[in-house]
């Protein structure tokens, strides 16, 4: 069973004129860190009867909203005629992931739930043989970023030529896009606590934290999560 606990009222309990829908939604900036993060996502042509995964990069605005996706995929894939047939796609991307045991919680009377962070963007897709190198090019970039001896595309040599021949680009324009990051705002400060305290450090975790910083606000570090100094429990919990 999953479900959102939403025992108590006010900012612990997500009941009142917001409602949990409001806790989840996330601003253009989380999103953003989404995409980079996690840029492995489902795209679903024609109401899903074509899907398959891709590797996408996303575009923002000066504001961070995501405006548009650039991507490749085989020209062998089937997705290629179905996006001739009809170009809007629905793209899922998903981030940190993971059940919550009624365990953690200390209370066998919780109800067993599972955290997340989604986003679903409709856009309309333009298949463009020269956007190809771009698309490939920076893909590279992001995902070889930080390492430190980072692969280039230039590498390949003689290759390239031939490779990039079985593939095609492709930019996509988002008409919307709908975030969903349930991350344990809905639950009481003490469940919170209790949950953070007995899961393994992870991404999920992680991101836990940093979307419940100021009800945890309380002096000291948390480096591990860049969350700043005065939004962090003592060296007495979780760190």
């Amino acid at each position: 069973m999953t479900q959102e606990n939403t025992q108590s009222g006010g900012a612990d309990g997500a009941s009142g004129a917001n409602g949990a829908g409001s806790l989840f939604e996330q601003t253009a900036g989380e999103c953003r860190r989404l995409i980079e993060t996690y840029p492995l996502a489902w795209v679903c042509a024609e109401g899903g009867k074509q899907s398959c995964l891709l590797p996408l990069i996303g575009e923002f605005d000066a504001s961070g909203k995501v405006t548009e996706i650039i991507g490749h995929f085989a020209r062998h894939n089937p997705l290629g005629e179905a996006l001739a047939r009809d170009p809007r796609v629905t793209v899922l991307f998903m981030g940190p992931q993971g059940y919550i045991s009624p365990r953690v919680t200390g209370r066998p009377d919780w109800g067993p739930t599972w955290n997340y962070a989604q986003l679903t963007i409709e856009a309309d897709v333009e298949v463009r043989d020269d956007l190809t190198p771009e698309a490939v090019d920076r893909l590279t970039r992001q995902v070889e970023g930080g390492r430190d001896r980072p692969w280039s595309v230039s590498e390949l040599g003689a290759r390239y030529d031939t490779l990039i021949e079985h593939i095609v680009g492709f930019r996509a324009t988002v008409v919307q896009a709908t975030p969903r990051f349930k991350l344990g705002q809905d639950e009481t400060i003490e469940d919170l606590h209790n949950i953070l305290d007995n899961m393994p450090k992870g991404d999920l975790r992680d991101w836990m934290i940093r979307f419940n910083r100021e009800r945890l606000a309380t002096p000291t570090v948390c480096d591990e999560v860049q969350v700043p100094e005065s939004q962090c429990m003592t060296d007495g919990g979780w760190s």
